[in-house]
C-alpha cells in the first residue's frame, strides 16, 4: 500500500454533509448531502463510494446543494439483486432528486456513474440542467476504437463472469480495491480516512456482488445507451473530462450526439479524478456549473 499525503493538493476543509436514508424507486440510498442552491448530483464509479467526492464537496456546497449519494449496491445504500444496468441508475437518480424535491440539477457521473448520468440526460433533459461525464465509456459508441484497441482492461472479464470474483476475492479484497486506488492516483495516494472507508466498502462476498453486477450489467446498459442515441440527442450542455487512461475517448463518443459538448484532458492525473487532482477539477467543474454558466463557457483543453 503506498503511503498516503495528509492533504491531497487542492482540498479544502473537509465537508461535513448530512447523511440522509431516502427511498427512492424501490431501495434505500446512503445519500450525502451539503450545502443550499442550485442542486448538483454526485454519481461514483467502483471501487468508490460517495466519499470520492469528499475533496471537492465542501467547495461545491458553499454555491449548491450537493447531493452525493452511495449507488444501488455500493456503501451503505441497499444491496439489491438486481437493477445495476444504467437505465435502472438513472431512475434510481431521478427518484431521489424527486425524493428531495429538486426539479432541476446538474449531474456528475464518474466511472460507473457517467453511463447513467448519460441516459438521465438523454431522457430527461428538462431535469438535468447541465452534465459532466468523467473517465468513462458510453456503451459501444464509436469513439473509443482507439483506446479499446488492445481489448477492454483485464478486470472487465474478471468481474463479468458471474459469480466467479466475490468467490475468489474474499480475504484479499483489501489488496485487490488497493490495486485500483494506487493505479487511480498513480500511485500518489489518498486521504487515508478516504480509503479506509472504501476499503470496507467493498469487504465480503455480497459487497463485491454487487460491485461486479455492473460489469455484468454492460450489455444490457450499451444496448440502452445505443438506443437512447439511436432515437434522440443530447441537448443539455455537457462537459467530457479525461484522464489516464480514457484521455478523449469519451469525449469523442459524446460529438456526434451531443449538440453542446466541451471537452478537457486533465494532464498528469490518474482515473479517480475527484481524488488525484481535485483542484484542477473544481476550476473546471465550478464555472461550468454555474447558473451564469451559459454566458462564461469552459475553455477546451
Amino acid at each position: 500500500m503506498s503511503a498516503a499525503p495528509s492533504s491531497p493538493a487542492g482540498t479544502t476543509r473537509p465537508a461535513r454533509p448530512e447523511l440522509r436514508r431516502v427511498e427512492a424507486n424501490g431501495i434505500e440510498l446512503n445519500v450525502a448531502i451539503a450545502g443550499e442552491g442550485p442542486a448538483v448530483l454526485l454519481l461514483h464509479g467502483f471501487p468508490h463510494t460517495w466519499r470520492l467526492w469528499t475533496p471537492v464537496m465542501d467547495r461545491l456546497s458553499d454555491r449548491f446543494r450537493v447531493i452525493a449519494p452511495d449507488l444501488r449496491g455500493f456503501g451503505a445504500s441497499t444491496r439489491a439483486e438486481d437493477g445495476y444496468d444504467a437505465g435502472t441508475l438513472a431512475e434510481d437518480a431521478e427518484a431521489l432528486l424527486h425524493a428531495l424535491g429538486e426539479t432541476s440539477a446538474a449531474v456528475v457521473g464518474i466511472d460507473a456513474g457517467a453511463p447513467p448520468a448519460f441516459l438521465l440526460a438523454m431522457r430527461r433533459p428538462g431535469l438535468v440542467r447541465r452534465l459532466v461525464v468523467m473517465e468513462s465509456l458510453l456503451g459501444r459508441l464509436p469513439g473509443a476504437e482507439e483506446f479499446l484497441a488492445a481489448g477492454a482492461p483485464w478486470w472487465f472479464g474478471f468481474h463479468s463472469e458471474p459469480g466467479l470474483a466475490e468467490s475468489v476475492l474474499p480475504g484479499n479484497e483489501h489488496r485487490y480495491i488497493d490495486w485500483f486506488l494506487d493505479a487511480g492516483t498513480l500511485g500518489q495516494g489518498m486521504d487515508p480516512a478516504v480509503r479506509a472507508a472504501f476499503l470496507d466498502a467493498y469487504t465480503g462476498s455480497e459487497a463485491l456482488r454487487c460491485a461486479f453486477s455492473y460489469y455484468r450489467a454492460l450489455p444490457s446498459s450499451a444496448g440502452q445507451i445505443r438506443d437512447a442515441v439511436g432515437t434522440g440527442r443530447l441537448t443539455v450542455p455537457a462537459l467530457a473530462i479525461g484522464a489516464r487512461p480514457v484521455g478523449r475517448a469519451l469525449e469523442q463518443q459524446l460529438r456526434p450526439v451531443a449538440d453542446d459538448l466541451t471537452g478537457h484532458v486533465i494532464e498528469d492525473c490518474g482515473h479517480i479524478i475527484p481524488l488525484h487532482r481535485p483542484a484542477e477539477l473544481l476550476r473546471l467543474l465550478e464555472p461550468f456549473l454555474a447558473p451564469e454558466a451559459a454566458t462564461a463557457p469552459v475553455a477546451e483543453g
